[in-house]
């Protein structure tokens, strides 16, 4: 597979309200918890639009610290919080107690998953791969900010390798640093001298070890919860209101965000036909929850499927890249269109649109109607909900979310979708082997027919087009 072009900076999209209360042992969306204590911060990496870590992503997180330094890190009575950084193809960061203790990266080359650890992990897990041990007298100097030297190690882990990630631990079992092997276990046998270990410093953060779940999360979110919730039904209340004429809708992709917003509107006392656009290129469990959520809410579904226009574009454009997203006007909105036209004329539409996704959807106003359907209004009732405010809203309403969510997917829509990292990509691949059997032959036969090396399709080269061309984003929620 190949790598993805380099990661761009992200911007700081904005102020992430993400705090941990030592009282509660939970994560708080804000200052004050329910209980009345006051809260903490925590240090992540911008755009920080943290989520929680599913079954999946708890065993494969454990899978991989178990490979690297011996032991599982995540412990069973803790819940895990995943933020997704920028890189070259897909690295989160690994929250604990309030800390970030580790993030791991996937790199594509390599087809596998590396960890680069902090300090804190070993407040949860006490490695015993990738370690390195020092006597009292360096292990002070290396808290203070030296290299790990030659002179002052005891212990070094016979499977050490130069460029690993190791823990650097006292005698008395303290990590005292982390950092990057500069000499391999071989090479340190009979040295007396030489950089063993270049440290990465970190400040040290607070770790809560308590025992937590999600349910101390969500009582320490109450308030909070319940003022977002107000705010986005009277916002939603108020859209209607002035917008008498146009018949108001829910559109539903079958994503947490528009679970969500469909949510809202049914608190502010409507029950909205629910607009969903079928790609023709959908995972089945999406289906399948668009169905539950009708079901489940006593709402009618009204669907148009974009596949035609698709495979038609297709044939012209070659396959949509991370840069050349062609395929949502296609088979997104185009369908979304015919549906507006066809029942009312002009509807206004209740989007799960929130600015913390992109730099253009944090520019995006809260109401506007989009050029490609000016018969559809759209209004973004959780603008400024982080993902935590809605994963802790579906936990509290005990709402029937994709279960995609929970086989790994931070993000929900076409089962190729060409800005989905290579990782994720890898995992489809496996979960799903004949939809993506048929989807590599169409692009084989697209390349062969347009003069492409073999490893365009075979190393994902077609995601990625040598001219920046306009991104859809602004045009891709429906």
């Amino acid at each position: 597979m190949a790598q993805r072009r380099p990661a761009k900076n992200s911007p700081f999209l904005a102020p992430v309200p993400f705090y941990w209360c030592d009282v509660c042992h939970a994560p708080v969306m804000g200052r004050i918890c329910t209980c009345g204590a006051k809260t903490r911060p925590v240090s992540v990496t911008p755009p920080g639009d943290v989520r929680p870590a599913f079954e999946r992503d708890r065993t494969l997180v454990n899978r991989i610290f178990e490979e690297q330094f011996g032991v599982p890190l995540i412990p069973d009575d803790q819940i895990a919080i995943l933020n997704k950084v920028p890189d070259e193809d897909r690295m989160e960061e690994i929250i604990l107690g309030g800390a970030v203790v580790c993030a791991i990266r996937f790199l594509p080359a390599e087809n596998r998953w590396e960890v680069l650890p902090r300090e804190a992990a070993a407040e949860f897990a006490s490695p015993t791969k990738r370690i390195i041990r020092v006597n009292d007298e360096a292990a002070g100097y290396i808290k203070d900010g030296s290299s790990v030297l030659m002179p002052g190690v005891t212990f070094v882990s016979p499977d050490i390798a130069v460029g690993d990630a190791v823990f650097v631990m006292s005698e008395a079992g303290e990590c005292v640093a982390v950092g990057r092997a500069k000499m391999s276990y071989e090479e340190t046998v009979g040295a007396t001298r030489g950089q063993l270990v270049r440290t990465r410093r970190t400040q040290k953060p607070v770790v809560d070890t308590h025992p937590t779940t999600w349910d101390d999360a969500i009582r320490a979110n109450k308030n909070i919860l319940d003022i977002y919730e107000n705010k986005s039904v009277e916002f939603v209340k108020d859209v209607i209101s002035k917008n008498p004429d146009l018949t108001p809708t829910v559109s539903y992709s079958g994503g947490k965000d528009s679970l969500v917003t469909l949510l809202i509107t049914l608190k502010a006392g409507l029950k909205l036909p629910m607009i969903f656009a079928d790609t023709g290129l959908e995972f089945p469990e999406t289906i399948q929850n668009v169905k539950d959520v009708a079901e489940k809410y006593g709402l009618s579904v009204i669907s148009e499927c974009g596949s035609e226009e698709f495979w038609k574009e297709f044939e012209v454009q070659g396959p949509p890249a991370v840069d050349f997203r062609w395929c949502c006007k296609s088979c997104k909105l185009a369908p979304v269109r015919r549906i507006i036209e066809k029942n009312w004329g002009e509807a206004v539409s209740f989007i799960g649109q929130r600015k913390f996704e992109s730099a253009k959807r944090m520019q995006s106003p809260r109401v506007w109607r989009n050029k490609n359907v000016l018969c559809q209004l759209s209004a973004a009732p959780i603008q400024h909900w982080t993902a935590m405010h809605v994963w802790l809203y579906l936990f509290r309403e005990e709402a029937p979310y994709n279960p995609l969510y929970e086989l790994g997917l931070d993000r929900i829509g076409c089962f190729m979708c060409p800005s989905s990292d290579v990782a994720c990509m890898k995992d489809i691949e496996a979960r799903y082997p004949e939809m993506w059997k048929e989807w590599e032959a169409k692009l084989s036969a697209w390349g062969d027919a347009h003069g492409m090396p073999k490893q365009w399709a075979e190393k994902s080269l077609w995601r990625i087009r040598e001219r920046n061309e306009e991104d859809a984003d602004t045009d891709s929620h429906f």
